[in-house]
């Protein structure tokens, strides 16, 4: 299976100078096929994200993913997943919104997006906020993370493809 999706990018440039995600308006999530007859969702809670003149960087603590299951989480945080105490970050790097790499269980590949970009805004405190959508699908294999097991309709419980989204409300920092 390849590593890198295939989707066309639709993203506008991005605008120069500095600009910080802000957690309360973002969300950084991902869905995978299960048991082959629905998707599993889950999200990041503790994320950051910056766009410094087109280049994007983020990262998001594996402790912090939320799903509905505690018993759940705690097997994700496993070496079964994404063995938390050994890589406890998943981070991103991109020169531009089209494409760049990500890092998953110390394993570095890249990746392409589609996604897109607003136009600049001020919000009611005089802050300009511009929004980006972003996403990709990966092989989770590719980054090591092969747990899975025998589903008796046949087939695995997991799929192989996980979608990942990154909504940013991104805030321009003070020169």
């Amino acid at each position: 299976m390849s590593t890198m999706s295939t989707i066309t990018s639709t993203t506008k440039s991005a605008p120069a100078g500095t600009w910080s995600a802000d957690p309360v308006h973002s969300n950084v999530s991902f869905e995978i096929a299960y048991a082959g007859v629905n998707t599993f969702r889950g999200s990041f809670r503790d994320f950051t994200a910056t766009l410094v003149d087109g280049k994007l960087e983020g990262s998001a603590k594996v402790a912090s993913i939320e799903i509905k299951d505690e018993q759940l989480n705690g097997h994700l945080q496993t070496p079964d997943f994404f063995d938390a105490e050994r890589f406890p970050e998943i981070t991103f790097k991109a020169d531009g919104l089209d494409g760049g790499e990500l890092t998953i269980k110390g394993v570095t590949l890249p990746v392409q997006l589609t996604g897109s970009i607003s136009e600049p805004n001020v919000d009611p405190f005089g802050r300009e906020r511009v929004g980006v959508k972003l996403e990709t699908t990966i092989d989770r294999n590719a980054f090591g993370i092969v747990w899975n097991a025998p589903n008796q309709g046949g087939g695995n419980y997991l799929g192989d493809d996980v979608k990942l989204i990154a909504e940013l409300a991104f805030v321009k920092q003070e020169a």
